[in-house]
């Protein structure tokens, strides 16, 4: 061989060599980082579950139109069901989403719950707030307690149908589930932060506990000027991501050894402040608290237009995760996933 194209050929082999080294390493390293985030899934018998009784869950599941279900016990996947690859609005559980937020920032000493709307230059479109509406506390916001009975964006027909007249309640007196407190929260949030709900919660949440599937282009802001200045501050998010959130509560804020959320915060936003009277439960900061005489110990919830579910049961080791297709008709009922929960629950065969 002409000893100038030996070398021409050595010098290819050796090119060709060093990309394919250099793609087999890359792509073990991207299976390995998947394979770290990976949640764990075990066979259910293995820690104290039903198989059997699981299928008859799974099949209720596809009989009541659920898109997808999750259980964890002791932070182990017991059972999976439907698309938990899929992404979904999230549609009001973006709440605790935003309190997580809170409990990161408020530690920072970035935010100050006592400061009101007065203080911190908030006011909406005409009718703006009163002075009495502006002495409403950041607290009074997280705990849906106000006194503020202005329009909001994205407001549910339950809301508009029980909103109070302005006035009626001072801030702090009454509680009323409603989006504009929320959907102030957010700003507030992105004022004294100089950050995006969405970059802080991939940045602060998401990406710390490895969450697989979420992409900021998941977060968009729902605007109607007609109604707010506030925007509501919408998520898409597959089930196994809001399971991986659920199981971080569950773990009192930790991700391994990690403080994600301080688990002061947890406890403070997981207590009760008020009662649903729409359906009996408490009420702390953005989430649902399970009473007592439910008999499943200390948990909490949120739902999303009362078919998505995601639930923390502390005492009882478990979270649960519910899903729904709502980017298309659906006639599940609320009865229906409560069914389906206790379902699993009777899957449980041994403690």
């Amino acid at each position: 061989m002409n000893p100038k194209r030996r070398i021409i050929t050595i010098i290819g082999l050796f090119v060709i060599t060093a990309i394919i080294l250099f793609t087999v390493t890359c792509f073990g390293s991207v299976t390995k980082s998947k394979e770290i985030n990976e949640l764990e899934y075990v066979v259910p018998e293995e820690i104290g579950w039903s198989s059997v009784k699981l299928e008859e869950a799974e099949n209720y599941a596809e009989q009541i139109g659920s898109a997808a279900v999750m259980a964890l016990y002791e932070g182990k996947v017991f059972f999976s069901w439907g698309k938990i690859n899929q992404k979904y609005l999230i549609h009001s559980i973006r709440k605790p989403f935003l309190c997580a937020l809170y409990g990161i920032y408020v530690k920072r000493g970035l935010i100050d719950l006592d400061k009101n709307l007065d203080e911190l230059g908030i006011d909406d479109i005409p009718p703006g707030l009163t002075p009495e509406e502006k002495k409403a506390t950041v607290r009074d916001l997280l705990m849906s307690r106000s006194g503020v009975y202005h329009e909001a964006a994205a407001e549910a027909q339950v809301m508009i149908r029980t909103r109070p007249e302005r006035g009626s309640h001072a801030p702090g007196d009454f509680f009323y589930y409603n989006n504009w407190d929320f959907n102030v929260l957010g700003t507030i949030f992105e004022k004294q932060t100089g950050k995006k709900i969405f970059e802080a919660f991939k940045e602060e949440i998401a990406d710390p506990i490895g969450m697989q599937d979420f992409l900021l282009s998941d977060g968009r802001y729902q605007y109607e000027w007609k109604k707010s200045k506030h925007p509501a501050y919408h998520f898409r998010m597959t089930a196994r991501d809001m399971a991986r959130f659920g199981l971080l509560y569950q773990n009192k804020g930790k991700y391994g050894d990690k403080e994600i959320i301080p688990p002061e915060w947890i406890a403070e936003s997981t207590t009760p402040y008020s009662i649903n009277n729409l359906d009996g439960d408490g009420y702390g900061y953005m989430w649902s608290i399970i009473p007592e005489e439910a008999g499943l110990g200390n948990g909490f919830y949120h739902t999303g237009t009362g078919v998505h579910f995601l639930a923390v049961l502390p005492d009882a080791k478990l979270v649960l995760v519910h899903r729904v297709d709502t980017d298309k008709d659906f006639d599940i009922t609320w009865n229906e996933i409560r069914q389906l929960m206790y379902m699993i629950g009777e899957a449980r065969i041994s403690n």
